[in-house]
């Protein structure tokens, strides 16, 4: 009686895991109170998102909409895209292309705007033209170590993206040099390994990349990260020497069909001084 018991269970969480799921889609809210945040920007609410992988199991054109429709319904101020909006082609078929993806994202909508660093699976592909098809909606742009100036409520805010770190030669200084001293600025990049090296003038990096693991055992953690830190960046907020890191879930799989107690999300931010 205990081993049908034991089999059955076995079979549900299998069920959850491989089938439930992946396929689910949760809005993650969060509120992040940061020590060098203007309070004219106090209440700015940020959508991240990340690992699209579109055209892996349980991400296609539909769900791409879907993600679009829910994010829009919680009316972002700004929407940032945090790479891997492609896949590995070799172990995931059919591919979307990326002039379908941006097709559907182009439908983001955000008074800030919408913007995007590219991932190793989007270079792994082809970057140049993953760019081109995102920023050739008119809506979606693109920053790899570049920077863009917005103005919100009679200030500014600037977003420093910088480009993966699997796949391109990164410059942060360089990159951060191009913001005016003393501005306030979210940094953007695909994979959380980057941190470390951003300085405490920075007041917020948001990555994507480790799909927090994609299985998160109770007692025992997330066994698979692709860091080289572990778990230590695999998910959620993580303040390192006052300096703050919010690393999204995502959205899509990677490599294993499986998702446990990791649901693919999206992240909504609002950002508050302390």
């Amino acid at each position: 009686m205990l081993g049908l018991l034991l089999v059955a269970v076995g079979c549900c969480l299998a069920a959850w895991a491989f089938l439930i799921e992946p396929n689910r889609l949760v809005i993650h809210e969060e509120t992040i109170s940061l020590s060098n945040w203007p309070r004219n920007l106090d209440g700015l609410r940020v959508a991240a998102l990340a690992d699209f992988h579109a055209g892996s199991p349980f991400v296609d054109e539909q769900k791409l909409r879907r993600i679009v429709l829910e994010t829009n319904q919680t009316s972002p101020d700004l929407i940032v895209l945090l790479g891997d909006f492609m896949i590995d082609p070799g172990l995931h078929k059919p591919r979307i292309e990326p002039e379908i993806i941006a097709g559907i994202l182009k439908d983001f909508r955000a008074r800030f705007g919408v913007y995007a660093v590219l991932g190793n699976h989007d270079w792994g592909y082809n970057g140049y033209r993953v760019r081109k098809a995102l920023e050739s909606t008119g809506v979606i742009k693109v920053l790899e170590n570049e920077v863009a100036q917005i103005d919100v409520n009679g200030g500014s805010l600037w977003l420093a993206g910088l480009v993966d770190k699997w796949t391109r030669i990164q410059d942060v200084d360089g990159t951060l040099r191009k913001i005016p001293a003393g501005q306030t600025v979210i940094a953007l990049t695909h994979n959380p390994d980057i941190f470390p090296m951003i300085p405490p003038s920075v007041s917020l990096t948001l990555a994507g990349h480790t799909h927090g693991g994609q299985v998160n055992f109770p007692f025992v953690g997330r066994l698979i990260v692709p860091s080289d830190y572990g778990q230590k960046y695999a998910a959620g907020l993580i303040v390192e020497q006052g300096k703050p890191l919010f690393v999204t879930t995502g959205i899509g799989i990677s490599i294993f069909p499986v998702r446990f107690r990791v649901p693919p999300e999206i992240a909504i931010l609002t950002l508050k001084s302390k």
